[in-house]
């Protein structure tokens, strides 16, 4: 059971976002009271993670605690500096404030194993710097996020305009890099890592 906490004012949008999760019976909204932050997988935040400085911060400005343990999805619409929030966070999120249910229970899901979650339109590095592939090359990263919709070999080539021998050889370059053994694998670390975006 992944345990969800609504750290939102409106009790409007709380109330929605309740009956939008409920839905899935695998997450439980726990009691807004903040007594049971700690005992929560996942704190929801309409919040913008711009006006933090640390999530310490975060929490304790709500009342939530010094020590979470839980990860955070942000629901805002303002853009987010991911080499500042991986600095910043832990494990982390942020959605448009008009997400679907869908996203949002792929999102807490997500979150409760560990990843980072964001939309692309809402995750950038720097205005000169593009985002951090990590060990990945530019090729690699493009072909890990095609992964990550599910396309085959042969798909990912016509896309990336090269042949379907050089896109196997860059998925065996992916997995030895993220040391994985399948695709599954592959996107899992990515996402881990924050250098790609579902």
């Amino acid at each position: 059971m992944i345990r969800v906490l609504l750290n939102i004012p409106s009790p409007a949008l709380r109330a929605g976002l309740r009956a939008l999760l409920s839905s899935d019976k695998t997450i439980q909204i726990v009691n807004d009271s903040l007594d049971e932050e700690n005992e929560a997988d996942v704190v929801i935040t309409s919040a913008s993670p711009n006006s933090f400085s640390n999530v310490s911060t975060l929490h304790t400005s709500n009342g939530l605690g010094d020590s979470p343990s839980a990860a955070t999805l942000f629901l805002s619409d303002d853009q987010v500096n991911v080499r500042e929030m991986r600095r910043l966070f832990g494990t982390w999120g942020i959605l448009p404030s008009d997400a679907s249910a869908e996203e949002l229970t792929a999102a807490v899901h997500a979150l409760s194993q560990g990843l980072i979650v964001g939309t692309s339109t809402l995750l950038f590095e720097s205005e000169s710097e593009p985002l951090s592939h990590g060990p990945l090359t530019d090729r690699e990263s493009e072909v890990l996020g095609l992964l990550s919709k599910g396309l085959a070999n042969k798909q990912i080539a016509v896309a990336l305009g090269i042949s379907e021998h050089t896109v196997k050889f860059h998925v065996s370059s992916i997995y030895t890099k993220l040391n994985v053994t399948n695709r599954t694998e592959a996107v899992r670390e990515g996402l881990r890592g924050g250098w790609i975006a579902l």
